[in-house]
């Protein structure tokens, strides 16, 4: 139900009502049942007063990652850039874990609003002002791809096993006798459901594992005073 005054007359709608009713109800069903029709009835307004504030669903999911983004901790609170980059990226990993559904619709947007690109650029200014230059930077940000956002792409995503005991036995070990190595590393590791983003093994172990090993490469490139343009496979990575 729309909120109410103390006169007991529904609160007016505004863009920042309905974007933030739709991040709930995302929340709570998932992104895919999501529809002006269905957010309507939780501002409990008629459908045709959302198009005064979204123009369309495309437009409402832009400022729904808008709403997403928002939530990142943006603060510096660590003088050492690395350190500071670390936690930044771990708020943004926060965030996607409150919302599971914001990183396929982060990923599916084809352009970016200026929230955005203002936390980009607040990641650029971290690395600047640890002594980056300009160009390194580049290929850092590169590097970091749906990183910067605490996600992971999966190529491959695997899916859920069976459910019963017995299939689900017959299925491992068909895949044991196929595909011996990749048993051999899924075995090694342990996942914890509840810090995965999507599915997969992108869980919070693995996510910080990657992340340091990034930040450890960009420090090091750092101190060797490194260019694109030292060598022709360097320059080919832009």
């Amino acid at each position: 139900m729309a909120q109410t005054g103390n006169s007991g007359r529904r609160a007016p709608l505004s863009r920042e009502r309905v974007l933030h009713a739709a991040v709930a109800l995302a929340d709570e069903a998932g992104v895919e049942s999501l529809s002006m029709r269905k957010l309507s009835q939780k501002l409990d307004v008629v459908p045709m007063a959302l198009y005064k504030h979204v123009a369309n669903k495309e437009e409402l999911l832009d400022g729904m990652v808008e709403v997403i983004v928002s939530e990142i901790d943006t603060r510096v609170r660590d003088e050492n850039w690395k350190e500071a980059v670390r936690l930044r990226i771990l708020s943004a990993r926060e965030a996607m874990l409150r919302h599971r559904w914001a990183s396929q619709v982060v990923e599916s947007r084809t352009h970016a609003p200026p929230v955005v690109l203002e936390y980009m650029d607040s990641l650029i200014r971290l690395f600047r002002a640890g002594g980056l230059s300009a160009d390194l930077t580049h290929h850092v940000m590169h590097a970091l791809g749906s990183r910067m956002w605490g996600f992971t792409q999966e190529v491959f995503p695997t899916p859920p096993p069976p459910a019963d005991p017995e299939e689900r036995a017959a299925l491992f070990h068909q895949v044991a006798m196929q595909y011996p190595y990749i048993i051999d590393i899924a075995t090694a590791g342990s996942h914890e459901q509840e810090t995965a983003v999507g599915t997969g093994c992108d869980d919070q172990f693995e996510f910080e594992f990657a992340l340091n090993l990034l930040l450890d490469g960009f420090e090091r490139l750092h101190q060797q005073n490194w260019t694109s343009g030292a060598t022709p496979d360097a320059r080919a990575m832009g």
